[in-house]
């Protein structure tokens, strides 16, 4: 890594055009609270990158020289998360903020004195995907970094970080933009450069690589030479990689509006050969980028990321044109059925409720298609070359693609299209007919209709992971004990 800088560029509120008012209200809270009790705070990262280009950022870190401990006793709403890399989450409903103190990188062969603070925090479980292969200090025998939680200065975070325009910092006193790397002029230039060597950044963590080209399809930047060189000789290190850490990458690939340029930078560079070599091998056939253009323009649509591209939605996107498919089963096949079976139920007994309860009762004569599904065989995991896939995402995409036909016809009663609509799978399919159907005007239809059945006072249904949930999944009436609420027996009815 190359040594530090003398000095920052520290840029004036004058000459940067990031105001107060860009930043999301909680982040500026937690901010003012740390320098409220004499620590330093800074907003890092990707959020002041996408500030100074414009753009709305995905979410606001925060870095500070208080260790996690000490954020904890400054917010209530504070968890300290991880085993390996212990963060702050400081959480204002469902929105985080994530808060990390500076941390510095650590060479191989440095010996690390924890202290008391950093041994005895109490931390929750490690995320799953924090796994192997994240950047840091100490390295395996293949040279992938395992850990790294010594804390260092903010001139040292930022050295630590992977590229120039991802070290940027924010001051909230000063409202400057503190620069120890070049980050600034990298962003005028459009450039992704990497901080220090290549050749030595990348074995410390190869997801730098798929990261690198990211940016650059993302952000319409050119890649450093240094970068695609060190891409050249290092790609084969992808598949030292954690597979969890990377499907979630691709899954990030996928929702950012980006996804053919990625992809196909990825494959030009021979990124996805040692990871998922089914996509390198598909990369000369055009269904897959007319895909992934679809899944691109559906996500430019809307400012903010949107709740319907699920990874199942995500997953089909990039499956289907390469001729990977999830297989139905018979038994799948019957369990389509008895789904049917109880969405029709579902329309039919809604208006008859238990008296009092406002659930409803369970047809005579057979138990919920969910009994049977619990008890039905597993099928195998699904893989994109060494990417496992979570089997929840491959059912649900071949629930949602069963029913395409079904959405297509336009001729079905409305009793038809409300059973339809207790489907587990229905907004997932509508999804995918949006992006994938070619055909505007049933997507239109079908919201048309569900907002009639709103305006109807009919309210529409919820997704559900499946089919109708069981009797008793509303609130529930307790049964009345025999005591009185002062304790005392109830005395029985004289005959």
């Amino acid at each position: 890594m190359t040594g530090c800088m003398a000095a920052p560029v520290i840029v004036p509120r004058a000459e940067h055009p990031i105001s107060r008012k860009d930043i999301d209200p909680d982040a500026v809270k937690v901010l003012y609270r740390l320098r409220d009790f004499n620590y330093t705070a800074y907003l890092v990262g990707g959020g002041v990158r996408d500030l100074l280009l414009g753009r709305k950022p995905k979410d606001f870190d925060v870095g500070t020289d208080a260790h996690p401990y000490q954020i904890k006793k400054l917010f209530r709403n504070c968890w300290i998360i991880g085993r390996r890399f212990r963060l702050a989450h400081v959480r204002f409903g469902t929105k985080t903020i994530e808060v990390a103190t500076f941390r510095r990188h650590v060479a191989a062969d440095e010996v690390i004195d924890h202290g008391p603070d950093e041994a005895h925090t109490e931390v929750a479980p490690e995320p799953s995907t924090a796994l192997h292969g994240q950047p840091g200090g100490h390295t395996d025998g293949d040279g992938t970094v395992r850990h790294d939680n010594t804390f260092g200065t903010p001139e040292e975070d930022a050295f630590r970080r992977d590229f120039t325009i991802n070290a940027l910092f924010y001051d909230i006193g000063t409202f400057s933009i503190i620069d120890y790397v070049g980050g600034l002029e990298d962003l005028r230039s459009r450039v992704i450069r990497c901080i220090g060597d290549p050749l030595q950044r990348f074995p410390e963590d190869p997801v730098r690589m798929l990261r690198a080209v990211s940016f650059a399809a993302r952000l319409d930047f050119t890649l450093d030479p240094p970068i695609v060189e060190a891409i050249r000789q290092q790609r084969q290190l992808m598949a030292l990689a954690s597979p969890a850490r990377l499907i979630e990458e691709y899954y990030k690939i996928l929702r950012s509006g980006a996804a053919e340029r990625t992809f196909r930078g990825l494959a030009e560079h021979g990124l996805l050969e040692p990871v998922t070599p089914e996509l390198q091998r598909k990369a000369a056939h055009e269904p897959l980028w007319e895909s992934l253009r679809a899944l691109d323009t559906y996500r430019r649509r809307f400012p903010e990321m949107p709740p319907q591209l699920t990874n199942p939605v995500l997953l089909g996107s990039l499956l289907l044109p390469i001729g990977l498919m999830p297989r139905a089963s018979a038994v799948d096949l019957q369990e389509d059925a008895l789904d049917d079976a109880d969405a029709d139920v579902a329309v039919n007994a809604a208006p008859e409720a238990e008296e009092g309860t406002g659930t409803r009762r369970r047809p005579r004569g057979r138990a919920w298609s969910t009994d049977r599904r619990d008890r039905r065989p597993k099928p195998p995991v699904l893989k994109i070359g060494s990417l496992p896939i979570a089997r929840r995402d491959t059912e649900r995409l071949r629930q949602l693609l069963s029913v395409q036909g079904r959405l297509r016809d336009l001729e079905s009663t409305p009793r038809a299209k409300r059973a339809l609509m207790n489907r587990g799978p229905f907004e997932d399919a509508l999804t995918w007919l949006d992006i994938h159907g070619h055909a505007p005007e049933i997507v239109e239809h079908w919201k048309g209709f569900i907002e009639a059945l709103v305006a109807a006072g009919v309210a529409a249904p919820e997704a559900t992971e499946g089919a109708p949930p069981p009797p008793g999944d509303g609130p529930r009436r307790r049964r009345r004990s025999g005591r009185r609420r002062g304790g005392r027996f109830r005395r029985p009815r004289e005959s």
